[in-house]
């Protein structure tokens, strides 16, 4: 599919990627969504929190939203997307990944930008309890990156999926890890490590027979925190192992569902790799739009309805 040209045009203040990337993650707030949580119980005996929205009618229309990299289902993109869909007569489920709805989960491991077997189970669960004719996935970031591969890696995908929306996707994680090292993102690289690293603490205090706690010590960086964390307690061998084998883009020559991807070509924590331009346009399933301003989930507009919102809203509806 050829790649599509944008529409999309950041007012003159949000033009600049910082700026425009830091508003949204610190500033924006979206009120008067109301959330019903339902936990679910996993097949290794952990649970995951899910946080629903429904619209004001029935609808048989149902978008799971996943999030990103340390985010839940309340950051600002998330209630943005649940708001502006169940507007419009679609109900949607803001699935918060293990330990990220302010609860610890169960076990040693947590989550991470491929644990698409945990997506499998949410699918099945509202498969299995509820009665949609039609789900869509829209993922941010690292939920973005994990719907590709799970829409790619092969395995069947039930009658009731449509479509897909991946906004801000790294969907080469060992070139966005790259990026993230950098100078210019430094302060989102520190955030996220200072999360993580007291995410790890906690697990750390709970198995201490499994790393030592000595370890923190050694986690100076996010591909530290991989290779000591990540990689370890879910199966790959260090932290390039794991962006290897988890990546997006070697999922997306497989994807039979419409799916479209969003990112702005000033969002500073992808690298080129990150714009699957050439995979886009030998799939006719692919529809990439790369608009030349959006930051990192940033792609501000008019009454605090993002550009990628009402996007969504759009592919999703042709795609019914």
């Amino acid at each position: 599919m050829p790649v599509l040209q944008s529409n999309y045009k950041a007012p003159i203040l949000f033009k600049n990627g910082f700026i425009a990337t830091v508003y949204s993650g610190l500033f924006r707030r979206v009120n008067n969504v109301v959330q019903d949580r339902e936990r679910i119980i996993l097949s290794d005996g952990d649970f995951l929190d899910l946080d629903w929205s429904y619209s004001m009618q029935k609808t048989d229309k149902l978008v799971i939203l996943l999030h990103g990299l340390e985010g839940d289902s309340k950051r600002p993109y998330m209630l943005g997307a649940a708001k502006h869909f169940n507007n419009n007569n679609i109900d949607t489920v803001s699935v918060n990944f293990r330990g990220c709805s302010g609860e610890d989960n169960l076990k040693l491991r947590s989550y991470h930008s491929g644990a698409t077997e945990d997506l499998y189970e949410v699918v099945q669960n509202i498969i299995s309890t509820k009665s949609y004719a039609s789900i869509y996935l829209k993922g941010i970031s690292l939920g973005a990156n994990m719907i590709l591969k799970f829409l790619g890696e092969g395995n069947s995908l039930p009658t009731e999926i449509k479509a897909a929306v991946c906004i801000s996707v790294p969907c080469d994680l060992n070139g966005s890890c790259i990026e993230l090292h950098k100078i210019k993102n430094l302060p989102y690289a520190v955030r996220f490590l200072n999360h993580l690293k007291g995410r790890l603490k906690t697990k750390l205090e709970k198995y201490p027979e499994t790393i030592p706690k000595e370890v923190l010590n050694t986690i100076k960086t996010l591909r530290d925190f991989d290779n000591v964390y990540t990689s370890k307690v879910h199966g790959f061998k260090d932290a390039s192992d794991y962006y290897q084998k988890c990546s997006g883009l070697q999922f997306i020559p497989n994807i039979k569902i419409p799916t479209l991807i969003i990112n702005a070509l000033n969002d500073s924590f992808l690298s080129p790799e990150c714009y699957p331009v050439k995979e886009a346009k030998e799939q006719s399933n692919i529809f990439l739009e790369m608009p030349t301003h959006g930051g990192h989930v940033a792609f501000i507009d008019k009454k605090n309805i993002y550009y990628n919102e009402r996007r969504a809203l759009e592919f999703i509806n042709s795609n019914d």
